[in-house]
């Protein structure tokens, strides 16, 4: 069975700030060298054309000019840019032309397809990564693998064994179990301090996105991992406590196979997915209600019914003699690889 490649869109998150920064950054520019004049008007939608993104980086990049004080919120319509303006142009629209953004370092470009081959992988058994076979098969230098290796070892997606050789060890159901057991514990915890300090208008975004999504069928690995980072990575992140994020950090790995909805092995059906967004609205829209505590308990069951979405992956993998790995891919038997200790 062929692993297929769905990571055209996939923004991990350095990219994605990155993104959102070099957009704040071009906006920025042209606001001050009167390009965007006071009063017109800036729209999320066409922010995103312009630049050829996501509206995600596209209303992050609002959002830091609107902490920057450049522009102010316009009766829910977009954003103004701040300053006097003109008699009778206040709100009109402003006009961007199509801008290119810097091209992504390479290693970036490679990311989305080399993750999925391992997370496919690794449900059936642990793997070597080639790194001179990975670099051939890109057609890149070896210094561009490295980057990307060095960018998963840091994620905990893959790790070293005692001959030095990168390794990605098999995902059993147990360590699933016990992944989520964590998340458990922790996150309702963590919710708990993040949820008042929150945005609401954030969280209102945050809503209306996830219910764009419910009533926009099918949903896009895009869309659905965008929902997921939303509440588990980017609320959470408001909570004071940073020692309970970065242990959290360790099972962020958790959500990689909601970036590959399409992949036989690794996505869900539509009404899974359904079911998990629908849980995520009901958390956000108490959240909005200041039912803080009501929310927490409600993402503990939310983290409960993900196990058995997660597990599922197991229950088809089962069904399958083998995967086509890649050439710079090796199973090796679980036991066969002694990691370094971490």
């Amino acid at each position: 069975m062929k692993i297929g490649s769905e990571w055209g869109e996939l923004l991990v998150g350095e990219t994605a700030a990155q993104l959102q920064d070099q957009i704040a950054l071009q906006l920025r520019q042209m606001i001050q060298d009167g390009r965007i004049p006071p009063g017109e008007r800036l729209l999320e939608a066409q922010i995103a054309k312009a630049f050829s993104v996501s509206r995600s980086p596209a209303r992050r990049a609002l959002e830091i000019l609107s902490a920057e004080k450049l522009v102010r919120e316009h009766d829910r319509r977009g954003y103004l840019v701040s300053g006097s303006a003109e008699p009778g142009k206040t709100g009109n629209l402003a006009k961007l032309e199509p801008t290119k953004l810097s091209q992504s370092r390479q290693w970036e470009v490679m990311y989305g397809e080399v993750e999925q081959h391992l997370f496919a992988a690794v449900l059936l058994a642990s793997v070597r990564i080639n790194d001179q076979r990975l670099a051939e098969h890109f057609g890149v230098s070896r210094t561009v693998t490295r980057d990307l290796l060095a960018r998963m070892h840091g994620l905990g997606l893959i790790s070293k064994d005692r001959t030095g050789h990168w390794i990605a060890e098999q995902v059993t159901p147990e360590r699933i179990h016990h992944l989520f057991e964590m998340r458990k514990l922790l996150e309702p915890h963590a919710l708990l301090q993040a949820g008042p300090l929150v945005p609401l208008k954030w969280l209102e975004q945050a809503r209306n996105s996830i219910i764009a999504a419910i009533e926009n069928p099918p949903v896009s690995s895009a869309t659905f991992d965008q929902a997921e980072t939303d509440l588990h990575v980017t609320v959470l992140g408001y909570a004071p406590n940073k020692e309970v994020l970065r242990a959290l950090h360790r099972t962020h790995l958790l959500f990689g196979p909601t970036r590959y909805l399409l992949d036989p092995l690794l996505g869900i059906p539509s009404e899974l997915i359904n079911a998990a967004l629908r849980e995520h609205l009901s958390i956000i829209e108490k959240l909005i209600g200041g039912k803080i505590e009501p929310a927490a308990r409600e993402l503990h069951g939310h983290i409960d019914a993900a196990i058995d979405r997660w597990l599922r992956r197991f229950r088809i993998a089962r069904e399958i003699a083998e995967i086509d790995l890649p050439p710079y891919l090796t199973s090796r038997p679980a036991g066969a690889i002694e990691t370094i200790p971490t």
